[in-house]
């Protein structure tokens, strides 16, 4: 958040942190799905990593110039509280052996928590409180499914896009990941290890 604050600085642009810690019985089932469909489906299965989702980002990334990533909502966890943005592999390194950590001392539910508390949502606005009220001016635990789908679908790049004023490719995200919260049947549970289809 600091390095955000820093690059918005030196970008000539005013300082934003907007950001307000809740516990995650006040944030809504809804967002919480959500995230996990855009994210990380294999959240609930996986240790700290999903060898399969890299497995398919390097082949993708072997025959595209555009990369893709297969980083989990815990490393992305582990990333945002313990580290620094960048693309080193001694961050990498660093990454993996906190991403470890959190698997191993840390319940799923505590990751997301902590996850949707740090995550930035949009340009200065952290966490699920603060964009549920700068977006839709309501509190996170009264996210809709489709809200809720709209700020997952910005998460891949929150600064260039906007929940606020989705553009159509955030609203084909936001359908899609809808429809993969119906799979789901529109419930995270965290004591079962697979998705209701």
């Amino acid at each position: 958040m600091l390095i955000r604050c820093v690059e918005q600085k030196a970008d000539g642009k005013e300082m934003k942190l907007n950001k307000k810690w809740v516990p995650l019985e006040q944030i809504s089932p809804n967002l919480q799905l959500a995230v996990v469909c855009s994210e990380d489906q294999n959240f609930i299965n996986h240790s700290g990593f999903d060898f399969e989702a890299i497995d398919r980002a390097m082949k993708y990334n072997s025959e595209h110039k555009k990369t893709r990533g297969a980083s989990t909502i815990s490393q992305q966890t582990a990333k945002n509280v313990f580290l620094w943005s960048g693309r080193s592999w001694i961050r990498k390194g660093f990454e993996v052996y906190f991403t470890f950590l959190i698997e191993t001392f840390w319940s799923k539910q505590r990751i997301m928590e902590v996850y949707l508390n740090v995550i930035e949502m949009g340009d200065g606005v952290y966490g699920a409180q603060a964009a549920s009220t700068t977006f839709f001016h309501k509190d996170a635990k009264k996210l809709s499914q489709g809200e809720a789908a709209l700020i997952a679908a910005v998460l891949p790049n929150p600064i260039r896009f906007s929940a606020a004023k989705p553009i159509a490719y955030i609203s084909g995200r936001q359908a899609w990941i809808m429809h993969q919260m119906a799979l789901w049947g529109g419930v995270l549970n965290y004591e079962n290890k697979e998705p209701k289809k």
